[in-house]
């Protein structure tokens, strides 16, 4: 392994055996630099001076004390950003079940240990933490993103709802009864638009500060919010014109927790709907329905009985800015941002569409982490277990 690579990571070992952790030591350190503790709490000194530079636990799972097991939960809680290893020379199946569920193991090694599956196993540990960190850089990126426009935003918002308040109070004074009527509800619908924008604004900051600028960090404390609270926190603000609402029907077949950006979910959410609803303009009998999945795997369903979408344009949505609605302002690049956003947390879309029977778009959330540790639980029975 390169010295770029050894430069920033770190393994820390923890085995009450002292034989055990000198041969650990010489089959790794030429790769990695190597901190070592007898026990759990000495692992938890060790990681509350050093957990900056440690990216991997290797732990044995018999010792004097706390065991193996106890100490995964607790770095599990505290520093869910380093990948864990457990290692152990009992073939107790069930309790290795039950420790991979409880501390969200990313391998077991089985004593005695060689040379060749440690360095193997941890090359991909170091390739899994990467992986993480780097997911992890790119939502702050898109955190600090996100602040700064809706600093810029907050002040011209702020104006535009004040003008539209005193605009539909002096209407009555200046003009006919049909022309204060078309005024007073452009003025409603600019000061609806505002408030609207004025809310996801003022949620955006509050969950910022609360998460001290990352709205998505493991064991960060964020809050997190089910799929149908996010649904009906939209329906309620959002800025519908004449008879919208009425088009729109909530089907909860399951429902779940968005574990990671929930306001950026919210404005993927506020996007697809906004779509939908200009897709339905002029439609008749028009029909908007949110569905809420849970199950085989998290998702968000907009379905619409609009005129559907061309194939060329279907395929081309999430990869070029294309629209067919440039006439109203539309610029093409909507869908490519919500696709941006929910893969940043390792979601996607998905868009289904007929010409004339209308379009669906799945927002695809990952597993949430009870059915990733049941996956981890059908691996272990097999390749997820290395033996020597």
């Amino acid at each position: 392994m390169s010295d770029t690579l050894q430069a920033p990571f770190a393994v820390l070992f923890v085995d009450d055996d002292e034989m055990s952790r000198q041969h650990f030591t010489r089959a790794v350190s030429e790769d990695y630099r190597v901190h070592i503790a007898r026990g759990a709490d000495e692992a938890m000194a060790v990681l509350k001076e050093h957990a900056a530079e440690i990216a991997v636990l290797v732990t044995d799972f018999r010792m004097p004390g706390r065991d193996g097991d106890d100490l995964l939960r607790q770095v599990a809680q505290d520093y869910p950003q380093i990948v864990r290893i457990l290692v152990t020379a009992y073939a107790d199946k069930h309790m290795l079940l039950q420790t991979v569920n409880s501390g969200d193991v990313f391998r077991i090694l089985e004593k005695p240990l060689r040379t060749e599956t440690v360095c193997e196993v941890l090359q991909l540990a170091m390739a899994r933490y990467t992986e993480r960190e780097t997911r992890q850089q790119r939502l702050s990126a898109m955190d600090e993103t996100l602040a700064f426009l809706a600093h810029e935003l907050n002040t011209p918002l702020a104006t535009i709802s004040l003008f539209a308040r005193a605009v539909e109070a002096d209407v009555a004074e200046q003009y006919d009864p049909e022309r204060q009527k078309e005024i007073a509800h452009a003025a409603r619908s600019m000061l609806s638009n505002a408030q609207y924008c004025l809310t996801l604004i003022s949620s955006f900051w509050a969950t910022v500060h609360k998460s001290g600028g990352q709205q998505s960090s493991a064991g960060g404390g964020v809050r997190e919010v089910k799929a149908t609270r996010l649904i009906a926190t939209l329906l309620d603000t959002y800025p519908f014109v004449a008879s919208q609402r009425e088009w729109v029907q909530v089907d909860v077949q399951g429902d779940f927790v968005v574990h990671a950006m929930p306001n950026c979910v919210a404005l993927v959410l506020s996007s697809l709907l906004s779509n939908a609803l200009r897709a339905l303009d002029g439609t008749s009998a028009a029909s908007l329905r949110l569905e809420v999945v849970a199950s085989p795997e998290p998702e968000i369903r907009i379905r619409d009985n609009g005129p559907g979408i061309a194939p060329e344009i279907k395929a081309r949505l999430l990869l070029d800015p294309v629209t067919t609605y440039a006439g109203a302002g539309g610029h093409g690049m909507g869908m490519i941002f919500c696709n941006r956003i929910m893969r940043s947390f390792g979601g996607s879309l998905r868009i289904e569409s007929t010409l004339g029977a209308g379009t669906t778009v799945t927002m695809v959330f990952p597993a949430s982490k009870s059915r990733a540790r049941a996956a981890d639980e059908k691996q272990s029975s097999g390749s997820e277990i290395a033996s020597p």
